[in-house]
């Protein structure tokens, strides 16, 4: 039976190849200083930088540079950031590259006012913002966070070795979003494919969770499908606008909390994967592409059925002779063989982890309680070892 639950996402989007045309009309909301954010300085390279930063000066906005966000946006960062907006009395931020640049424009934007420490509150005791929020909007350069249409802000503590994401309410979420899908043929093929994989595994980590057969269900299978296609269209042809446009538009929908209606979803891939990423700063997708097929392998049995479906709606098996398990390991192993096909990494190794470190990721690893079994330390040894 599909629960009880409210929705709202505030976040307005606009989409195509003349997207950033829009941005005029938003920016004449805000007041004159403008906080823009970004990462190691590709859009300097690719163009988008000069656009950007010409749209503003025409509308006389004060332009406030915050550069050099890192893929995982460190708690220091966050501090820098926070001395540099309360100086310019920021009006907007606006984040201008992939979902790290937009995860931590949001932590910033509940940090300027914020009286207490902002790692504190939010990562440690995860509390809800008290003071006022300055509003982002975001310009998307990379996909697969969905990052750009919802409350989600991962920050890393490299000190304390944690990688910790609060999702925040409606009035966090960006105020609206610009994707241009021409904008995200820059990437090198391996920021493509992580990206890939990690709007794969949001959509599978709401869709192995909870009741079955209802609307979030069916519409999950159709994202993952068409993810399937467009992923195949886009490594042949990385410039293929049709693909990458596709790409861009599940990404957005596979986490902007729409799917996640009537789920009690499973955000223990992720939980797994941030505890690498903290020890490691390795690339986000690519942690969780090495520790997903162990997770999911394991927790298989208490969620047999689920599997199945997915092995015959989404990667379209069907055989009368396999039993259950059978049927759902193929499943599995239909995933894994689209996932070599990417160029993914597969184990945990290739991003530097080796057996002695296994106990404190354990340690370091959130425990989740909404899939089909939440995990013990034991278990959690057990699949880290699984993903080496």
């Amino acid at each position: 039976m599909l629960g009880n639950f409210e929705y709202c996402n505030p976040t307005k989007l606009y989409f195509g190849n003349n997207a950033l045309n829009h941005l005029e009309k938003e920016l004449i909301k805000y007041g004159p200083n403008i906080m823009l954010v970004y990462g190691g300085g590709s859009i300097k390279k690719n163009g988008i930088y000069d656009e950007v930063v010409k749209i503003l000066k025409d509308n006389n906005k004060k332009v406030i540079e915050d550069g050099g966000v890192m893929p995982n946006p460190t708690v220091e960062k966050l501090y820098e950031g926070i001395e540099i907006a309360r100086r310019q009395s920021v009006d907007l931020i606006l984040a201008v590259g992939g979902g790290s640049v937009c995860d931590y424009a949001k932590a910033l934007s509940v940090s300027i006012h914020c009286d207490d420490d902002p790692w504190d509150k939010y990562y440690l005791r995860f509390e809800e913002p008290s003071c006022q929020i300055v509003p982002v909007g975001c310009i998307l350069t990379m996909v697969g966070t969905g990052s750009e249409m919802n409350g989600g802000a991962v920050i890393t503590n490299h000190q304390s070795k944690l990688k910790i994401g609060h999702v925040f309410g409606e009035e966090v979420m960006p105020k609206f979003a610009v994707l241009n899908p021409e904008y995200t043929m820059t990437l090198p093929h391996h920021q493509m494919v992580a990206g890939i994989y990690d709007i794969m595994n949001h959509i599978c980590e709401q869709y192995f969770s909870g009741t079955d057969n209802n609307t979030s269900d069916y519409i999950s299978e159709g994202l993952m499908k068409s993810l399937i296609h467009s992923s195949r269209q886009a490594i042949k042809d990385p410039h293929n606008y049709e693909a990458r446009s596709n790409i861009m538009w599940i990404a957005t929908w596979a986490l902007n909390t729409l799917i996640a209606k009537g789920k009690s979803t499973d955000w223990m891939v992720h939980m797994l994967g941030q505890a690498v990423g903290a020890y490691t700063d390795a690339t986000h997708g690519m942690t969780l592409s090495a520790v997903s097929l162990p997770y999911y392998r394991y927790i298989m049995p208490y969620g047999l059925d689920k599997f199945v479906r997915f092995a015959e709606n989404v990667w379209d098996i069907h055989d009368e002779h396999l039993s259950k398990e059978e049927l759902a390991l193929a499943g599995l192993k239909a995933m894994e063989s689209w996932m070599k096909e990417l160029g993914l990494v597969m184990n945990l190794t290739e991003l530097g982890v080796n057996a002695e470190m296994v106990e404190e990721l354990a340690d370091a690893t959130l425990v989740l309680d909404g899939g089909y079994k939440v995990l013990n330390r034991e278990e959690i040894i057990h699949i880290f070892k699984e993903s080496l």
